[in-house]
């Protein structure tokens, strides 16, 4: 019923408002001149790998976005799962599960050592969405951001 595809600069049409409708869930104001432009610079300069969700017929109806990292203890590339999006009316059908396998997939042609992500603690359908797709919780380390204001 669903298609996995890597996106190409020709997706942005499709990608766009997804990537959107992403950044306005989580509370950040809808700006599409500057996703389209924000994406555009991802897919031009290989600066991320980007999995589109077609339907049926051909409409992106999700997107999974990873960029690459290194683990300079493992000595290995790793994959950061930093974007998992699928359009409200599609959850619940299984397509968040071939987003998450199709990341997967990547990390295993890569060779990378592993693919890691967060989510809010609050995220409640994400979090069982990671433990079911095999994640394990790291409840060993704590994370910590400085932020740029």
């Amino acid at each position: 019923m669903y298609k996995i595809t890597k996106a190409e600069l020709t997706d942005l049409n499709q990608l766009v408002p997804l990537f959107d409708a992403y950044r306005v869930f989580y509370k950040y104001p809808s700006n599409v001149y500057d996703a389209e432009v924000f994406l555009k610079e991802r897919i031009t300069h290989a600066e991320s790998v980007i999995y589109l969700a077609l339907s049926k017929s051909g409409i992106a109806v999700g997107f999974a976005q990873l960029y690459p990292l290194f683990s300079s203890t493992r000595m290995k590339r790793l994959w950061l799962l930093n974007d998992l999006y699928v359009d409200e009316i599609h959850r619940g059908k299984g397509v968040s599960v071939m987003l998450i396998d199709a990341a997967k997939k990547l990390c295993m042609d890569t060779g990378a050592c592993a693919l890691t992500l967060e989510t809010a603690k609050t995220n409640f359908t994400g979090n069982n969405l990671y433990i079911k797709t095999g994640f394990n919780l790291d409840q060993d380390h704590n994370y910590y951001e400085w932020t740029n204001k």
